[in-house]
């Protein structure tokens, strides 16, 4: 992913990495935008994703001008509340630097108050320009993401690529967060026909076994048959369903597996860690000898490094002899999480 994100940067993208947790779930679209908003880059900028953007903004250009007219015909088609084109107009026009700091942070996924808004209208002479009541907090998140992909475009940028990193994980999630979850991957990948987002390129990264051990009839987990019927349970999340199902036949279906590094690739690596070893304690540390059979998780390149380094480490605080490293591979257990939040009454509410 770190790969892809310096060849988004270097085509003139801006670029987000999202790494999956218990604090940013995958079925919380406002809390991936919240996050993939947080760590935004830009080319050759290094200041804070959303306040880059905004000082991007120039009101004459005519990709500008384009985002301002989308941004209106989709408030009066009800594609987004009338208070982003309000927002945009007062950050065009007002010079109070604090309102537009506020007005930066709505953008970004923060609150603002509507009187703000309202009294920001006036300030600039348009306060009968746009009527609107403060938007459903349950319609912001996806609001604001199409708010931001085409602000990114309006800016000068050929889009935003976000990059999703340990999907796995909503393996812990109870069912009908796994199913939330399965929707909101088709949401991000473009699989959803009734929704289009142009300028937005999402790639994801998830463990070879999750499919297997998750989603397959012949896992522990079923989700295949266990995950539609749920949602179809649902008064909330009935209308997921179908989403869901393209979801997890994505992750069943249409990932592409990553090649194991080679030999050449490990020492290769292990040389350019060598000389950075060198330069960094002045001291020489011996080449790295390549281990011989051994399990195929050996071969991933996380434990080559890490054997690499704490075997130097050892030698350099004089160890008599090479110390002989033992790797035992972690393997995500996929074990529901009992913390996070009770949906169990969820189908009859």
């Amino acid at each position: 992913l770190e790969h892809l994100e310096h060849l988004a940067l270097a085509k003139n993208y801006v670029c987000s990495r999202v790494a999956i947790s218990k604090e940013t779930p995958l079925y919380d679209l406002g809390k991936v935008f919240s996050s993939a908003m947080d760590s935004g880059r830009i080319p050759d900028r290094s200041g804070r994703f959303i306040e880059e953007l905004a000082l991007a903004i120039d009101p004459k250009s005519p990709e500008y001008r384009a985002f301002f007219d989308w941004s209106e015909r989709a408030a009066s088609n009800g594609a987004l509340n009338f208070i982003f084109p309000a927002c945009l107009r007062i950050y065009e026009q007002s010079m109070d630097f604090e309102l537009n700091g506020e007005i930066e942070s709505f953008w970004g996924g923060n609150r603002i108050p509507v009187a703000m808004v309202r009294a920001g209208l006036r300030q600039i002479g348009e306060a009968h320009t746009y009527r609107f009541r403060a938007p459903r907090v349950a319609d912001l998140a996806l609001q604001r993401l199409r708010f931001a992909i085409e602000l990114i475009k309006g800016v000068g940028f050929r889009g935003w690529v976000v990059l999703l990193d340990e999907i796995e994980l909503i393996g812990s999630y109870s069912i009908l967060q796994r199913g939330r979850s399965y929707a909101e991957i088709t949401r991000w990948m473009g699989l959803d026909s009734s929704q289009s987002y142009p300028g937005l390129i999402v790639v994801g990264a998830v463990t070879d076994d999750f499919a297997s051990a998750i989603i397959s009839p012949d896992g522990p987990r079923k989700d295949r048959d266990y995950v539609r019927p749920r949602l179809e349970q649902s008064t909330r999340y009935s209308e997921l369903s179908t989403l869901a199902e393209k979801g997890m036949r994505l992750l069943e279906e249409d990932c592409v597996a990553l090649d194991p590094p080679t030999d050449q690739d490990v020492q290769e690596a292990a040389e350019i860690l060598r000389r950075l070893y060198r330069k960094a304690y002045d001291w020489e540390p011996p080449p790295y000898e390549k281990s011989t059979g051994g399990a195929g998780f050996r071969r991933r390149m996380r434990y080559k490094v890490r054997a690499a380094i704490n075997e130097w480490d050892l030698l350099r605080l004089n160890m008599v002899r090479r110390p002989d490293t033992e790797i035992e591979n972690y393997t995500n257990p996929y074990e529901e999480n009992v913390h996070l939040e009770d949906e169990s009454k969820d189908a009859t509410t």
